[in-house]
C-alpha cells in the first residue's frame, strides 16, 4: 500500500508580470542581473523526497515539457516498521509524466540517493547521469536485480554539462563523506538554480580536491534565481572538521590499542574512512579484513575504480583471520548504527559465524548515532563491554567527523552564491526551519524563502514562488520482494500481534445438523502460555462451543456472521481476565 498525497485537477499558470527584475541580497546591484527571461518564465519543482524526513531523496525539476529527476534514495525503517526492510518513494508522478522525463542525475554514492533506483528502473527506463563511482555502485544495485543489461548508464564527470531538454546542468565538485560527489548547477529560460546535493567545505581532503567554491561564485556573480541546499547539519554551529583528523584518531587509537586485535565500525559508503585505517595500518603492519556485504561491495569497486590505494597483500578474507595473532589484525565491519542485521551486532551478541568478540578486542565506533539509533548502538556497546571489550564511541575521542556543512559553511556559500530565493532540502522539519532562519540572517528577504514538504509542487519565477497543487508522495514499503504490498493494514495486525499476540480457534462442523464433531480447539501464540493458563484456555474452549451452537444456521450458513460473533466474545471474554486483546482468527472447516 502507498500513503500518498493526491493532488487536485487545478490548473495553476497564472499570468506574470514581464517587467525586469534584479536581485535584491541586501543591496541591488545590476551586475547581479539575473540571465535574461521574461518574467512569465517559471520553474517548477516537485519535492518526491528528502523533506521533513532524512532519506529517500528525490526531487523533480520541470520546465514547459521537460523534467528530470535529482537523485532516488531510500529510507530505513524505523522500529514502528514491523517487518519492512526498506522505504521508497512513490513513483507515481514519474509514472504518469514519463513522456517528459529526460533523465535522472545522481550527486553521490549514498543509499539515501542511489538506493531507490532499482525500484524506479522496474517501471521506467530512464537515461542515468552520475559521477565514476556513484556509477560503479550503482551497477552494483541493478545487477543484483537483474536490470544492468538494459540499464542507460552515462559516466560523467565535474565540470561537465548535459543538456536535457532546456535544461542544462553542469555539475560542480563538493566534498562529502564520499569520492566524487557534485553539486548542480541547473540553467533554465527562467534562471538558475544551484542544488547543492550533500556537501561541506573540506580544506584538507583526504583525497586531495577541495570544494569548486570558485565556480559556485561565479555563477553567483552572474546571477542565481534559486539555491537548494542540505539541511542536514543546520542546527549545528560553527564549521565541520575534516576528514583528515579522523585519520590522526586512528593513528593514537591503533597504538594504543596495544597487542589487542582492533575492530572499527564505519558507515559502509565511507571510503575516504577506510583508506585511513588502511593506510594507519599499513604503518603497523597489521593485515585488514573487511566484514559486511555493503562495505565488501565497496572495497571491490573502490579498488577497481581507483578510489583506493590498497597496498598489496594487506587485504585478507575474514576467513583467514584464524591465521593471524590478534596484534596483526584490523577488522573493518558494518553496524555503526547498531542495526540488528549488521556484522558489529551479530559479532557482539554472539551470533556471527566467523567472527567472536574477546576480552582481546579493541573496538572503535567511527560514527555518530542517526537520531532514533541511540538505543540501538547502546545496545550492541553494552553487549561488547560484558565481554569485556573495550569499546572507543565517545565523541571526544574524534572518531567520525559528518559530511555535510554545518553553519558557517552554509552562510559561506549562501553569500558566494547570493540566490534571490532560497529553499532549504534534505532534512526533518527543525533542520529545515534553522536553515531557513540562516538564511533570512543573511539577508535573504523572508518571502523569498520557502520551508516545503514532501509533495509540494512550486512554480519559480523572477516574480516569486507559488505553490501549486500537490503531487502524489509519500511512502512504499519494501518488504522481502515485496514492493508497495504491505500497508496500513498489514502494519497494524502486526502491531497488534507483536503487542498482544494471536488467538486461533479451530473447528470442524458437520453440514447437515451443526454440531461440532472436532474441536474447538484453542491455539495461542505470543499471548499465554498455555500449560500456564489451562482454566482459561478450557473457558475459551466452551464459550466457542456455545457461539458456535447458538449462531449457526444449517440452512444459510452465514459464515461470517458466526465468525464475527465468535471474535467478539472471545475477545470481550479475554480482556475481562486478563486485560489484554489478542488477534482472533476462527477457522472452520465444513464437512
Amino acid at each position: 500500500m502507498v500513503k500518498q498525497n493526491i493532488p487536485n485537477d487545478k490548473s495553476t499558470n497564472g499570468k506574470r508580470n514581464s517587467k525586469k527584475r534584479y536581485i535584491n541580497y541586501r543591496k541591488v546591484n545590476k551586475k547581479q542581473q539575473l540571465h535574461p527571461a521574461k518574467a512569465k518564465e517559471s520553474v517548477r519543482v516537485a519535492f518526491l523526497g528528502g523533506m521533513n524526513e532524512i532519506g529517500k531523496n528525490m526531487t523533480v525539476y520541470e520546465y514547459k515539457n521537460d523534467m528530470f529527476i535529482v537523485d532516488c534514495g531510500l529510507a530505513f525503517p524505523g522500529s514502528e516498521l514491523l517487518g519492512v526492510d526498506l522505504v521508497i518513494p512513490d513513483f507515481t508522478y514519474i509514472e504518469k509524466n514519463i513522456d517528459k522525463v529526460k533523465g535522472l542525475i545522481i550527486t553521490h554514492g549514498h543509499e539515501d540517493h542511489i538506493g531507490g533506483i532499482a525500484y524506479l528502473l522496474k517501471k521506467v527506463n530512464i537515461p542515468i547521469y552520475a559521477t565514476k563511482l556513484t556509477i560503479g555502485l550503482i551497477k552494483g544495485k541493478l545487477q543484483e536485480h537483474g536490470l544492468l543489461k538494459n540499464a542507460k548508464l552515462h559516466e560523467i564527470n565535474p565540470g561537465d554539462k548535459i543538456a536535457l531538454g532546456e535544461f542544462k546542468v553542469e555539475l560542480i565538485h563538493v566534498n562529502h563523506s564520499i569520492p566524487d560527489a557534485v553539486g548542480l548547477a541547473i540553467s533554465s529560460p527562467a534562471g538558475v538554480i544551484i542544488h547543492t546535493g550533500d556537501f561541506k567545505i573540506d580544506t584538507t581532503p583526504v583525497d586531495g580536491d577541495m570544494i569548486n567554491l570558485t565556480r559556485f561564485a561565479e555563477y553567483g556573480k552572474k546571477g542565481v534565481l534559486a539555491l537548494f541546499q542540505d539541511s542536514t547539519n543546520a542546527e549545528r554551529p560553527g564549521y565541520t572538521m575534516s576528514e583528515r583528523t579522523v585519520g590522526e584518531s586512528f593513528a593514537n587509537l591503533f597504538r594504543k590499542a596495544g597487542k589487542r586485535r582492533i575492530v572499527v565500525a564505519t558507515f559502509a559508503s565511507n571510503i575516504h574512512r577506510v583508506q585511513q585505517i588502511i593506510d594507519v595500518a599499513k604503518i603497523l603492519k597489521r593485515k585488514v579484513a573487511v566484514v559486511g556485504r555493503s562495505l565488501e561491495n565497496l572495497v571491490q569497486v573502490g579498488e577497481e575504480l581507483g578510489y583506493l590505494n590498497v597496498p598489496e597483500n594487506i587485504l585478507i578474507s575474514i576467513d583467514q583471520i584464524k591465521n593471524y595473532t590478534d596484534d596483526k589484525l584490523v577488522v573493518i565491519t558494518t553496524g555503526s548504527q547498531g542495526e540488528p542485521m549488521s556484522a558489529l551486532t551479530k559479532i557482539a551478541f554472539g551470533e556471527h559465524k566467523k567472527v567472536s568478540a574477546t576480552a582481546n578486542d579493541y573496538v572503535i565506533i567511527s560514527a555518530t548515532p542517526i537520531p532514533g539509533n541511540e538505543k540501538m548502538v547502546g545496545n550492541v556497546v553494552n553487549e561488547l563491554m560484558k565481554r569485556g571489550v573495550e569499546v572507543i564511541y565517545e565523541k571526544m575521542y574524534e572518531v567520525h567527523v559528518s559530511g555535510h556543512a554545518c553553519q558557517e559553511e552554509l552562510k559561506l556559500m549562501m553569500g558566494l552564491i547570493k540566490p534571490k530565493f532560497f529553499i532549504p532540502v534534505h532534512g526533518e522539519q527543525k533542520h529545515l526551519q534553522k536553515h531557513a532562519a540562516l538564511a533570512e540572517a543573511m539577508g535573504i528577504d523572508k518571502k523569498n524563502i520557502f520551508v516545503g514538504n514532501i509533495g509540494n509542487h512550486i512554480e519559480i519565477s523572477k516574480n516569486g514562488i507559488k505553490p501549486l497543487d500537490d503531487v502524489p508522495s509519500g511512502e512504499v514499503y519494501v518488504d522481502g520482494i515485496g514492493v508497495g504490498d504491505v500497508g496500513n493494514i498489514v502494519l497494524n495486525d502486526r502491531k497488534h500481534l507483536s503487542k498482544d499476540g494471536i488467538i486461533i480457534i479451530v473447528a470442524t462442523i458437520e453440514s447437515e445438523t451443526g454440531n461440532v464433531i472436532s474441536g474447538p480447539d484453542i491455539v495461542s501464540r505470543g499471548f499465554v502460555y498455555v500449560r500456564e493458563s489451562e482454566d482459561l484456555m478450557n473457558s475459551a474452549r466452551d464459550l466457542a462451543c456455545r457461539v458456535i451452537d447458538e449462531n449457526y444456521n444449517n440452512k444459510y450458513r452465514d459464515w461470517n456472521s458466526v465468525k464475527t460473533k465468535l471474535r467478539d466474545e472471545i475477545s470481550h471474554m479475554m480482556y475481562e481476565k486478563t486485560k489484554r486483546n489478542p488477534m482472533i482468527l476462527p477457522i472452520f472447516m465444513e464437512i
